[in-house]
């Protein structure tokens, strides 16, 4: 199989959000390909005027588990109260291909869950968790600093941020 060439950046711009706070929850399982995934996406929110906040979990079945814990402690989330520290967050993983289902099951419930807990609580997500067959496609999405796919993954979580923001000031119609 043949290796895409990294992407350019989004055509979505970075909206400017001066203040925004985002936490990134990142695995560093494989930390070669989600350092530079996170760096991507400290670029992005830094261009937005933004300020993030980066907790390691070991792997990428506990970012859910993680996001749960900051939606709980009131920490995040539509329904957070005065304690809210984040208006988002962003989870950076990467997920290789083994010889097991061990991958499927990884893949398909850690991504379940982090939907889960977004929806349910009102969380802006961008979800940067790589799922490839080697590591080589890892590497080829890391690449390119903030027009990475932890780039990607902070340009969505800023435009659901500012989406929200515009329909809680905005003309009802």
């Amino acid at each position: 199989m043949a290796l895409r060439k990294p992407e350019a950046a989004s055509s979505t711009p970075v909206p400017k959000l001066p203040g925004a706070r985002i936490l990134i929850l990142e695995a560093p399982y494989y930390a070669n390909i989600t350092n530079p995934l996170t760096a991507g996406a400290r670029a992005v929110i830094a261009e937005a005027g933004g300020t993030a906040t980066q907790v390691e979990v070991t792997g990428a079945l506990e970012l859910p588990q993680a996001l749960a814990a900051y939606v709980h402690a009131d920490r995040i989330g539509r329904f957070a109260g005065p304690a809210k520290q984040f208006d988002g967050a962003i989870v950076v993983g990467c997920v290789i291909r083994g010889e097991t289902t061990h991958y499927d099951i990884v893949c398909e419930q850690s991504n379940h869950w982090l939907m889960q807990i977004a929806m349910r609580h009102g969380v802006p997500l961008g979800n940067a968790i790589l799922t490839m067959e080697n590591e080589a496609q890892g590497l080829a999405r890391a690449a390119g600093g903030a027009a990475n796919k932890g780039g990607d993954a902070a340009r969505a979580c800023l435009r659901i941020i500012e989406l929200e923001r515009g329909l809680k000031s905005g003309p009802r119609a």
